[in-house]
């Protein structure tokens, strides 16, 4: 059935996926005055009330698929689960033997098994709410956006806003927001990597040159939703939003799981060796019970319900609150988690890959010089380098923007009227350079370049020296090189500035007319070292996470950075010494250089890779069009909320503020996350384990039952509330000073010494209810019954406390309010069932007092023999958590 149901469901996408090409291939080959008639819009864009209008009849622009994790589902999935599922079972069955057939009929035991019903699927539902809530409030707080034409104007508008219709304005660094039909164009390289998996940029045009049996992502006029701007610009009008488009026609053959993390695998892995386990233990104490106590069914139920009480069905509902506290928290310090799960791998984080800009530096990028080959001041060179910026149309980075202000600043802006561009060549990062072609109003047209000094230098054949154009000797180009070398280990970023005026006007230029340049000049920039950045690589480093600079600037400008902020610069290497290396020489350079100067993005990439293959969890920071790649090749990528579209969408953790001392309290609160899951895995993997063994042991000695399905059930929902204060819980200092990775040895370990711990003192328990109590015969079951499930209940509830630290518990290390309000109020209802009539509703008896000073007996020696187990434990093993 399931089968025949997901064929369906890719019949249905595959016939979704040609709709959508054959839509889109249509309106490629139409006259532009035609697709703005179907779309009913025009050149000023959409009107208000057309936009409200279009909203209501296509929704959102947000592609849903798969199943949607709404109210009602997660409703469903509290209420509809194998805890819940074998108590309506019970209650059925207790229903006919306590009520239809039994001569006096007693609600009571139906009645409290259908009140654990709603109780276990209220705390469920309620937490489960309350991490959704706190997802989409997180969600909320970072989105992207775009610029849409609306009644004439260019205004900024969330994208899930944008309807078919509408007119976006695009450049370098944006998200292509919908399926759109190019209105104009210049020079406008996409990335389609989404789609088609070439990693290379394609150019896009408004006039359509492609056939009508290309391939639908090689038609030129279109762009597609998932795919981004790497350079030039655009204006576009948009053919198609969520569901409706390529992408979305895609979305549920795309939205398969994604890979789980190491985390996630180790979780999944223990979960699983519990479900093996107690697949081999239930039947054989079906078999036990079955063949020595003589009615089968009966034995049935109790071998269902001991395997229903062993299942760790808190585990979701532990990772899930423990998740949504650790990221409501994390927000509260500047760090926005856009997936849950990347908490707690920044936990694990051990090297973080960051640029230098802005992370190291203030991000205020003044121009500190204007000069000529020779090193001397020279306000022509600020004019060309102003012309360059103000006229190329692709996105204005820092240093453009802080060439305009000081352009602006000496009286230059008159300039831009005497010009006119006619053409640009924009940058990328393998030329490193970008040039505009500006018309005089003589007619006369020059090329103005600037760009790394490198990529200028092997492009220049000439050089300008007090106004002569000469060539590009040896001897200048040394003389040229001195003046760049000066400035540039004396800490200000260099940038080459050059022009040539025999420029052709025959055809569109490209980067091969990015030849034969002068080199007029310098200028120079100083991004100084923020305060804080030594201070928060130190704490960074004390915190077991190494600091790697990843950047495009030139070395000498990153080394006298970095070792202001104390990042280690005995070792450095360049972007062309990273392109010479095999993947083995690099895996090898990285253990001991933390600085990378003049990389390109895929080197970037390569790096990350690298220190991934030596073991390292691996966080990459970056805001730029550049850091996509390594930011999606990282184990957890880290940008910031004012970064372009594709970074934010590709990172998995957005920064309110570029610091990274909010990135250090961030790391902190992973830790105290992956502390907190670990210690419900520990205790819930050991108890189990525990109860395993003693369920067997009882059932063989005793001939009775030892515990009723009532009970075992009633005991695992006392145990779930008083597990509900863990996320709440506090972590020792010492256990967040390191890096946690995900072992499962640890968690067997752990379950081999605490679980035989646990057997040992219900044994001790059996002892005194057989011999001092005097539960020993069938008539005497409920009060054997009773005492083991005060005993079991409140040493399960009060070992948390135990467990939840390696040092002494509440002298050394104190838990969070919520826990001890958590595991006292549960530990002081166990007691008041089992002393008072209440225990009678639960077929047990009432316990006598005295039972009170052996429980305190019992307690006390079990939590003595827990610390010193744990001495032992942590000389043996190294770590107890």
């Amino acid at each position: 059935m399931f089968f025949l149901k997901r064929n369906k469901t890719n019949l249905q996408t595959q016939r979704q996926r040609e709709a959508s090409g054959a839509f889109l291939r249509k309106h490629a080959f139409l006259p532009i005055d035609e697709v703005h008639g179907f779309l009913k819009s025009g050149s000023a864009g959409l009107t208000e009330a057309q936009v409200t209008e279009r909203q209501d009849e296509y929704g959102k622009n947000k592609i849903t698929a798969g199943t949607k994790n709404s109210t009602a589902k997660r409703l469903k999935d509290s209420v509809i689960n194998p805890f819940n599922i074998v108590l309506i079972a019970i209650a059925v069955i207790t229903l006919f033997t306590d009520v239809i057939f039994a001569s006096e009929k007693d609600y009571l035991t139906v009645s409290i098994i259908l009140a654990l019903v709603f109780i276990s699927s209220a705390v469920a539902f309620v937490q489960s709410q309350r991490s959704n809530a706190a997802a989409e409030k997180l969600s909320g707080m970072i989105s992207n956006k775009a610029d849409v034409l609306r009644d004439g104007v260019f205004i900024e508008v969330t994208i899930d806003e944008i309807v078919p219709g509408d007119i976006v304005k695009l450049s370098a660094g944006d998200m292509i927001p919908a399926d759109v039909r190019f209105l104009t164009t210049k020079d406008t390289f996409i990335a389609q990597a989404a789609l088609t998996g070439e990693s290379n940029p394609v150019e896009k045009f408004k006039d359509s040159k492609s056939k009508p049996d290309d391939a639908l992502t090689d038609l030129q006029n279109i762009g597609f939703m998932g795919s981004n701007v790497v350079s030039g610009s655009a204006t576009a009008v948009v053919l198609a939003t969520g569901n409706e488009t390529y992408f979305g026609s895609m979305a549920k053959s795309l939205s398969g799981d994604r890979a789980k993390n190491s985390f996630e695998r180790g979780v999944g892995a223990v979960g699983g060796l519990l479900i093996k386990l107690m697949l081999v233990m239930v039947p054989i104490v079906f078999l036990i019970n079955g063949l020595t106590k003589h009615d089968w069914l009966q034995a049935l139920l109790f071998a269902i319900t001991i395997a229903v009480g062993l299942t760790p069905e808190m585990l979701p509902v532990i990772m899930t609150s423990t998740l949504a506290k650790g990221a409501v928290s994390m927000s509260k310090s500047g760090v926005i988690v856009k997936t849950l799960g990347a908490i707690q791998t920044f936990g694990e984080m051990d090297i973080l890959c960051t640029d230098k800009t802005g992370t190291l530096t203030e991000d205020k990028i003044i121009l500190e010089k204007y000069m000529n080959i020779a090193g001397d001041d020279d306000k022509r060179i600020l004019r060309h380098a102003y012309l360059n910026s103000s006229f190329q149309t692709g996105l204005k980075n820092l240093i453009d923007l802080a060439i305009i202000n000081r352009a602006q600043e000496n009286g230059l802006e008159e300039l831009l009227a005497k010009y006119v561009c006619v053409d640009e060549i924009p940058f990328d990062f393998s030329r490193r350079r970008m040039s505009v072609c500006l018309k005089s109003g003589n007619g006369k047209r020059q090329l103005i370049t600037k760009g790394a000094v490198e990529e200028i230098l092997a492009v220049s054949s000439f050089v300008e020296i007090d106004g002569q154009i000469q060539p590009l000797t040896e001897e200048n180009r040394a003389k040229a090189m001195r003046t760049y070398e000066t400035h540039n280990t004396g800490g200000l970023r260099m940038i080459a500035v050059a022009q040539k005026n025999d420029v052709p006007d025959a055809r569109s230029l490209d980067a091969s007319d990015e030849c034969d340049m002068v080199l007029i000049g310098f200028v120079g920039f100083l991004d100084p070292p923020k305060e804080s950045a030594k201070t928060a690589i130190a704490a960074l480093k004390e915190h077991g996470v190494r600091t790697v600079v990843l950047t495009g600037d030139s070395a000498g400008v990153a080394i006298k950075v970095c070792q202001k902020v104390g990042v280690d610069v005995a070792q450095c290497l360049t972007g062309k010494e990273v392109g010479n290396m095999t993947d083995a020489e690099l895996t090898e350079a990285v253990k001991t250089c933390s600085l990378f100067s003049k990389l390109s993005p895929s080197q970037k990439e390569r790096v990350v890779k690298a220190l991934q293959t030596n073991g390292h969890t691996v966080g990459y920071m970056g805001d730029g069009i550049n850091d996509a790649p390594p930011l999606h090749q990282a184990d957890v990528g880290i940008s910031v909320d004012s970064a372009v579209d594709i970074a934010k969408e590709t990172a998995d953790i957005i920064l309110l503020k570029k610091d990274l001392m909010v990135l250090e309290q961030g790391v902190i609160e992973g830790r105290k996350t992956f502390g907190n899951i670990m210690k419900y895995i520990k205790m819930a993997a050991s108890g189990n384990f525990g109860n395993m063994i003693s369920v067997i042991i009882a059932s063989i000695f005793l001939p009775f039952l030892p515990i009723l399905p009532v009970h075992i059930l009633a005991q695992n929902l006392l145990c779930d509330f008083s597990q509900m204060g863990i996320p709440f819980d506090s972590v020792d200092k010492d256990y967040i000073k390191k890096p946690r990775k995900w072992e499962t040895k640890s968690v067997k370990s752990f379950m081999g010494v605490m679980g035989p711990l646990s057997s040992l003192f219900d044994i001790v328990c059996f002892v005194i209810l057989w011999y001092a109590l005097g539960a020993n015969t069938p008539e005497k079951a409920p009060l054997f019954q009773g005492g083991w499930f005060i005993f079991g209940t409140v040493s399960q509830v009060l070992v948390i406390h135990m467990i939840r630290t390696a040092k002494m518990p509440f002298v050394k290390s104190r838990p969070s309010v919520a826990l001890y309000i958590s595991t006292f109020a549960v530990t002081a209802v166990a007691l008041v069932i089992g002393f008072t009539g209440i225990a009678v509703g639960f077929d047990m008896a009432k316990l006598p007092l005295i039972f009170l000073a052996w429980l305190a007996g019992m307690l006390v020696l079990y939590f003595v023999f827990t610390q010193l187990v744990k001495t032992f434990y942590v000389k043996k093993f190294g770590d107890w958590l």
